[in-house]
C-alpha cells in the first residue's frame, strides 16, 4: 500500500515565492552595479532609455483617433416599378455621400504623411 500524503496544488512552485523578497532584490542589484564601471552602469541606463522610447513610440504611434458615429445601415425597401431616373438618381446621391467619405479619409491619411515627412526632414537635417 502507498500511503504518501496528498500534496497541494501549486506545491513546489509556492516554496519559490515564499523565498522572494523585494529588500533582497534592491539589495542585490545594488551589489550588482557596485561591482560594475561606471560606464557599464551609463550604457545599461542609455540602453533602457532609449528602448524606452523606442516602445513608447511605437505607442504613440499606433494610436489613431477614430470620432465614435454610430452608423446603422437599414436596407432599403424599393418599388418593382421603379424608373430608371429614380434608380440612377439614388446612385448619384450614394456617390456624393460616398465620395464626401473618400474626401475626408484622403485628407486625413493626407495629413498623416505630412507628419511622417516633417518628422523625416528632421531626421535628415540632423544627419540620420
Amino acid at each position: 500500500m502507498a500511503s504518501h500524503r496528498p500534496r497541494a496544488y501549486l506545491g513546489g512552485t509556492m516554496q519559490y515565492f515564499a523565498r522572494f523578497s523585494p529588500f533582497r532584490a534592491v539589495n542585490d542589484l545594488r551589489r550588482y552595479l557596485a561591482q560594475r564601471h561606471p560606464y557599464e552602469i551609463g550604457f545599461l541606463f542609455l540602453s533602457i532609455v532609449l528602448t524606452s522610447l523606442l516602445i513608447l513610440g511605437f505607442l504613440v504611434d499606433s494610436r489613431m483617433e477614430k470620432p465614435y458615429k454610430r452608423e446603422i445601415q437599414y436596407f432599403e425597401s424599393w418599388n418593382a416599378d421603379r424608373s430608371r431616373e429614380q434608380i440612377r438618381a439614388a446612385q448619384l446621391r450614394d456617390m456624393a455621400i460616398k465620395t464626401k467619405l473618400d474626401v475626408t479619409r484622403e485628407k486625413a491619411l493626407a495629413d498623416r504623411k505630412a507628419a511622417f515627412k516633417r518628422v523625416d526632414d528632421k531626421l535628415t537635417s540632423m544627419g540620420l
